[in-house]
């Protein structure tokens, strides 16, 4: 993989980018503490469908209206999102800011952050729902309730899919390759 050094105001992130040059892009967002390489298994999958791939090595600090400035700098008009823990409830945010700009979201182990979690917290009351086809995989990590309650959130196609591990990026990466792949295809 490439990296890029992509700034935004004071701040400077890396994005990691390979894979086909095809206009069916994938931008993927890791949990907080994740490694570089966390989504290396998916990718090298993703590859295969004729995907290129933008990964964030870190998401600290990251808002998303500097999601949106950092998508301008890569030259990505409309993208595909995927994200795990709080890449997935950044990558909600993402997208329930931009509708036009994203052709799909794929999460993992995080409701829509006006939902309450598993432990009764709500992440962010503000966040408006997305307007995109989606997929909530439901993992050890978030009861499938949360998963359900933010179908409420989702003003499109919505499924639930359940992945019996604790980290999908590492344990399953064949599923979560799989249902990003579903998502990128219009048919």
């Amino acid at each position: 993989m490439k990296s890029r050094q992509i700034t935004v105001g004071d701040r400077a992130w890396t994005v990691r980018i390979d894979g086909p040059e095809s206009r069916h892009s994938v931008l993927l967002l890791p949990d907080a503490g994740d490694a570089a390489d966390v989504y290396d298994p998916v990718c090298a999958r993703l590859h295969t469908s004729d995907l290129r791939t933008f990964v964030l090595e870190s998401i600290e600090g990251l808002d998303a209206a500097d999601m949106t400035a950092i998508l301008d700098e890569l030259g990505l008009p409309w993208v595909n999102v995927a994200g795990r823990g709080a890449g997935a409830a950044l990558a909600w945010q993402v997208c329930a800011g931009g509708f036009g700009r994203f052709q799909s979201l794929v999460v993992a182990d995080r409701g829509h952050p006006a939902v309450p979690g598993a432990d009764g917290t709500v992440l962010d009351a503000k966040t408006r729902p997305v307007e995109v086809p989606t997929t909530l995989l439901v993992t050890k990590n978030l009861p499938r309730s949360v998963a359900d309650t933010s179908g409420r959130f989702v003003y499109g196609e919505f499924r639930v899919v359940e992945v019996d591990v604790t980290n999908v990026a590492t344990e399953a990466d064949h599923e979560l390759a799989t249902e990003i792949v579903l998502r990128t295809s219009l048919w």
